[in-house]
């Protein structure tokens, strides 16, 4: 097997090494710099010898002052450069080493980072670095980096848990029709009567098919943002179109209607807003009792347009409430009508967050629910 051959990399241990040396040289060297000098200006007062003064030196004889003078500075001179440099390498050497230890050990955790994210996978998102160190720089990164963890773990558990609903919900209606079809061509004396019967069921399963496909484009399209337009639009004309559209269900199930429809204009998607609106009143007609009321208002307060969608129906936990706005959530008992795929919350939660808006729900005494929307009149 070739072993790849690690290139040279100028770490940031190697360069701040080399830095802590440079600085240990230059200080060294302009230490070593003003010695030279001091001892130069002070070796050469002599300005109050005459010229033929002379110096007996210690091994016997007369020298000529100025010229002992030379060859002492000169001496001086070399004595402490050769002396400076040794001693300035010493200590840069001495540094280097030292710098080299400490900023490997600062640097640790940084490792303990790389060596974590190198593991990191989907089954070894649980790993974290718990640094134990110095409250400094490198406490804060690693404590990001867990958190950081953290909000992925949770992100990958529920997009795991949004797969396998989507994927559950998909395959109840496909399971439907090849279940249909294989019971009615497995009769050899099948009639047109059950070959209609069984069309029709593998219509309305291709349908709740089709309509979950939809929701799920509808969804992710929102919370990508990609491709919104922004037109000026009256959140009440969404919520007339959306009651029209279930009028049928509401005359079905004997539903009272009341609406307080005052302008919420905004800036937005049409086809996002419409269905944000469509939702939360086809929300309020499926989970709903026979006989119930649902009431709709809309207005504008402030920079914010609202809009209230409330229903009668059995009831709902309020620690249950926010978790109704996730993908496949379903609050409370099966009420009118066939259950939905639980996605109209979420798209609506995905809709507002889109728009700069917000969304949240009560559940109230005697059960049902009041959905409250806030959205900024001029797009975010």
């Amino acid at each position: 097997m070739k072993v790849k051959r690690r290139r040279f990399r100028p770490t940031l241990r190697l360069r701040v090494t080399l830095l802590n040396a440079l600085l240990l040289a230059g200080a060294g060297s302009l230490l070593v710099l003003l010695g030279w000098l001091l001892v130069t200006d002070a070796m050469r007062r002599s300005d109050r010898l005459g010229d033929g003064t002379q110096v007996r030196l210690e091994e016997g004889g007369w020298v000529d002052f100025h010229q002992w003078q030379e060859r002492a500075v000169a001496s001086a001179e070399t004595e402490l450069v050769t002396k400076g440099v040794l001693a300035v390498a010493a200590i840069t050497v001495v540094g280097m080493a030292g710098a080299y230890a400490v900023v490997g050990r600062a640097l640790r955790p940084l490792h303990q980072v790389t060596a974590t994210a190198q593991r990191l996978g989907g089954e070894t998102l649980d790993q974290r670095i718990h640094y134990t160190g110095t409250d400094d720089e490198v406490a804060e990164l690693a404590d990001t980096f867990d958190a950081m963890l953290d909000r992925l773990g949770a992100t990958f558990t529920a997009q795991q848990r949004f797969v396998a609903n989507a994927s559950h919900e998909l395959r109840t209606p496909l399971a439907v029709m090849r279940t249909e079809v294989d019971v009615t061509l497995s009769d050899p004396d099948v009639d047109a009567a059950e070959l209609r019967r069984m069309a029709e069921v593998v219509r309305d399963a291709s349908e709740r098919a089709n309509a979950l496909v939809d929701s799920l484009l509808m969804l992710a399209r929102s919370q990508a943002r990609t491709g919104l337009r922004a037109e000026p639009l009256d959140l009440a004309t969404g919520v007339q179109g959306a009651l029209s559209a279930m009028d049928n269900e509401i005359r079905r199930t004997n539903l009272n209607v009341t609406t307080q429809l005052a302008g919420a204009p905004v800036i937005g998607d049409p086809s996002l807003l419409d269905r944000l609106a469509g939702n939360l009143i086809e929300n309020a007609v499926r989970y709903n009792h026979l006989g119930g009321r649902i009431w709709v208002r809309s207005g504008r307060q402030g920079d914010y347009a609202h809009l209230i969608v409330g229903n009668t129906g059995f009831e709902v936990a309020q620690a249950d409430v926010a978790g109704m706005f996730e993908p496949f959530r379903r609050g409370g008992q099966e009420r009118t009508g066939a259950r939905g795929s639980g996605l109209g919350l979420s798209i609506v939660h995905a809709v507002c967050q889109a728009h700069g808006g917000s969304v949240g729900a009560v559940a109230l005494t005697g059960g049902g629910l009041e959905v409250t929307v806030a959205l900024p009149v001029r797009s975010p």
